[in-house]
């Protein structure tokens, strides 16, 4: 009766290493399988097997089969019984699994696209976030350049009121407050090139 179990075993798992095999390379082409590689696709305590791969399960089962074998040849046989119902638990938990296998990569798809959604969510975020403080920063730098240019035209009219010698001062200070508006200038360009770039992306 056992050895006609194992027959019927051994026919088995020839078939579910061909369909293990298929499933697979099948898998390893899935973006979604990188959520489930390298991790076990069942409990510990129905295989003691830790791989992502179907193959490797059924590999498992035929050593236990090959254990049932020589248990059966010993003539143990409430041992080899409880072998026997270990070997078919872990069967009918490959055959349900490789059938599941298209809704199990579903939904690791799912947690793809919702992790690729948070991602970019907050590279979103972050992109407004920089533009936001890029606008405030030229906004401030308008008001400087403002304020720079109200003290050119200032000191302009205080210096046609002045002496000679003060005149002279003056058009120095006035020399270098023109190039501070230079800078502040070149700075504005700096930032509306930085938000053009920013609000492309």
């Amino acid at each position: 009766m056992k050895n006609d179990a194992i027959k019927r075993i051994n026919t088995l798992l020839v078939n579910l290493a061909e369909q293990a095999k298929a499933t697979d390379k099948i898998n390893t082409q899935k973006k979604s399988h990188l959520l489930l590689k390298d991790n076990a696709l069942f409990s510990e305590t129905l295989f003691v097997t830790y791989s992502d791969k179907f193959i490797s399960y059924v590999q498992e089962i035929k050593k236990n089969t090959v254990s049932l074998q020589r248990l059966i040849n010993a003539k143990k046989t409430d041992i080899a019984y409880n072998q026997l119902t270990h070997i078919e638990q872990q069967i009918s938990s490959l055959i349900n699994a490789l059938n599941s296998n298209q809704t199990m990569h579903n939904e690791a798809q799912n947690r793809l696209n919702a992790f690729k959604a948070k991602r970019y969510k907050k590279a979103a975020k972050s992109i407004m976030q920089t533009s936001h403080s890029l606008h405030q920063k030229l906004a401030e730098t308008h008001e400087f350049e403002r304020r720079l240019a109200e003290m050119i035209t200032d000191r302009e009219q205080d210096r046609l009121k002045a002496t000679p010698a003060k005149a002279q001062k003056m058009s120095t200070e006035i020399l270098t407050i023109h190039q501070r508006l230079g800078r502040c200038r070149q700075a504005i360009s700096k930032i509306e090139r930085q938000i053009e770039l920013a609000e492309k992306r």
